[in-house]
């Protein structure tokens, strides 16, 4: 019994490094969580966390931040050690990660590249910020000063829900010629 758990364990860790090394890109912690509990790869949070603190511990994942965010991605040692050890990885459950998880590369992208966010700047002012970004590569970026949290969230609610059409639309306006108007 005690062999059968260790194996477990292992074979969870190697799961996670398994899902860190496909992705093309880092994670945050819930989005690894969301993936790995949705699609019953373990058996519940506390567990992913377990062993997602393990592998920073010993050095096969690391912890980087960006914009306010902590994103986890695998190190090389940890790509050696998955590589080695990749064959107790059942087959069938590789290729049902790699399924589930272009099913869910889609939502990660929109999520990474379309950004709003905003902060308080004062009693009465509120600072948004909103941005495209492909490939590390700042595409758009665009600060506004609005007067309450209601505008502010709004504001930024409607951008990550349809960046598109404002982005068509901001740009149509700010390349129109005089004569066209």
């Amino acid at each position: 019994m005690f062999v059968e758990n260790t194996k477990e364990l292992a074979q969870h860790k190697l799961l996670l490094l398994y899902i860190l090394d496909i992705v093309e890109f880092p994670m945050t912690n819930s989005e690894i969580t969301q993936f790995v509990l949705e699609n019953n790869y373990m058996v519940n949070y506390f567990m992913v966390q377990q062993f997602l603190s393990e592998l920073v511990s010993s050095k096969f994942i690391e912890i980087t931040t960006k914009d306010g965010s902590e994103y986890y991605h695998i190190t090389e040692q940890g790509k050696n050690t998955l590589n080695y050890f990749i064959d107790r990885i059942p087959e069938k459950i590789k290729l049902e990660i790699d399924n589930n998880y272009k099913k869910k590369k889609e939502e990660m992208i929109k999520k990474t590249q379309i950004i709003g966010n905003y902060y308080k700047k004062n009693d009465s002012e509120y600072i948004v910020n909103l941005k495209v970004i492909e490939k590390d590569i700042t595409l758009f970026n665009m600060s506004l000063n609005v007067v309450s949290n209601k505008q502010a969230k709004l504001i930024c609610n409607n951008w990550k829900e349809n960046p598109q059409e404002i982005y068509k639309k901001i740009l149509d306006l700010l390349i129109v010629t005089k004569s066209s108007i």
